[in-house]
């Protein structure tokens, strides 16, 4: 299979992560969890098959940061999960697609970058989108369910861009060291929430759930991961960017056609301005020097490495 082949099937792959959480019987938090630790035990078997070492003097020197990112990442898995509980997975797909534009506005003060005319632009034709999305429009504010699947939905696009922030930090780490490490602390760090707030007693762990998490830890996150981390080296930065969109536009197909979740008008003006005004904000500005492989390889890397996912500029695409 060809390096476009393999980004094109991992985001086809995270793309249905909404269908499967919908079909879990067990909370949030405990999905969350294990997908982190099987999703690690699958990249450290990887790397063992093609007898690579994980970097211990990064790691160590960069701990404090993977701790914090870790954590971040367990958290914002949480709150995602739980949006497809109280909204479609569409519209929850979406508000979390509104983190590349949190962090455009972060990064000229966190990163030093430079807030473009056409940034603010996006920016602004997001927010827009996400009120479209929100159904604020067709139905105000009664949908009290529909409104909290949103609001956990934006707040798992605040913790997804805080990891991707503290990524850019992380930049010595190989994208699978990296990414094995969030993976397992993001499971340490949830253990004992689950434990204090998810009675094991009272966990359904009916064969069906735990065949559909082990798929969620073993394809969705592990084998999903590897195909993308295995082919950014021979794909064009921009190139990868713009394939990571058929992860969303893949969550918003299967919530109409297989859960019935449909989109009104407005939903769908919604969703074409948040996925455009991310997609615009991967195009590089006019005049500028177009980026090496290696240096947009390694944002890529830092931004995915959660799920989801990127751009220099911080594109989120995956969970």
């Amino acid at each position: 299979m060809s390096a476009n082949g393999k980004i094109t099937l991992s985001m086809l792959i995270f793309g249905t992560i909404g269908l499967f959480r919908r079909w879990i019987d067990l909370p949030s938090s405990v999905v969350a969890m294990a997908r982190g630790a099987i999703g690690m035990l699958f990249l450290l078997l990887v790397l063992r098959l093609r007898n690579v070492r994980l970097d211990g003097a990064a790691i160590r020197r960069k701990l404090p940061l993977l701790i914090l990112s870790g954590a971040g990442l367990g958290i914002n898995w949480i709150l995602l999960f739980e949006a497809y509980n109280y909204t479609s997975v569409a519209t929850a797909t979406l508000c979390y697609y509104f983190a590349p534009m949190l962090i455009v506005l972060a990064s000229p003060l966190l990163l030093g970058e430079r807030l473009t005319a056409r940034k603010l632009g996006c920016v602004f034709a997001a927010l827009v989108g996400m009120v479209f999305v929100s159904g604020i429009l067709d139905a105000g504010f009664t949908g009290a369910s529909e409104l909290k699947g949103v609001a956990l939905g934006l707040c798992a696009a605040v913790f997804y861009a805080v990891v991707v922030l503290l990524n850019k930090k992380l930049g010595e780490l190989a994208a699978y060291d990296r990414t094995i490490l969030q993976l397992g602390i993001s499971s340490v760090v949830l253990l004992p929430y689950v434990l204090l707030t998810e009675p094991v007693g009272e966990w359904n762990l009916a064969p069906a759930s735990l065949a559909l998490l082990l798929v969620v830890g073993v394809v969705h996150t592990g084998l999903a991961y590897a195909l993308y981390f295995g082919s950014l080296a021979e794909v064009k930065a921009q190139t990868a960017a713009i394939l990571s969109y058929i992860d969303p536009v893949v969550a918003v197909l299967l919530s109409a056609l297989l859960l019935r979740e449909r989109m009104g008008l407005t939903g769908a003006l919604g969703a074409v301005l948040v996925l455009g005004a991310a997609v615009v904000c991967e195009l590089p500005e006019r005049g500028a020097k177009p980026s090496s492989g290696s240096e947009r390889t390694s944002s890529k890397s830092s931004v995915r490495s959660i799920h989801s996912n990127a751009s220099e500029s911080g594109s989120t695409n995956k969970r």
